[in-house]
């Protein structure tokens, strides 16, 4: 999937990973399979995603953890 951004923002390439997972420490949990683009809020904190089935997901700061999962022989950390 092409990322087609309209916006001022910078978005990195996230598509090494397999999953990632919020976790915001009150028992909820939000993950989110084959993503694609990361941007993080400079002044919010909140993450923009754009995962490979097209869906843009917004994640407001707050969350507790955050975890992630490589794909096979891809980078585990890029940003």
């Amino acid at each position: 999937m092409k990322l087609i951004n309209a916006t001022d923002k910078e978005f990195a390439d996230i598509s090494s990973e397999e999953y990632r997972e919020y976790d915001f420490g009150d028992g909820t949990k939000i993950k989110l399979a084959a993503p694609l683009f990361l941007n993080v809020n400079d002044k919010s904190g909140g993450h923009r995603v754009l995962t490979t089935d097209g869906v843009s997901h917004y994640i407001p700061s707050g969350w507790k953890h955050l975890s992630w999962k490589a794909k096979q022989g891809k980078p585990h950390f890029v940003k």
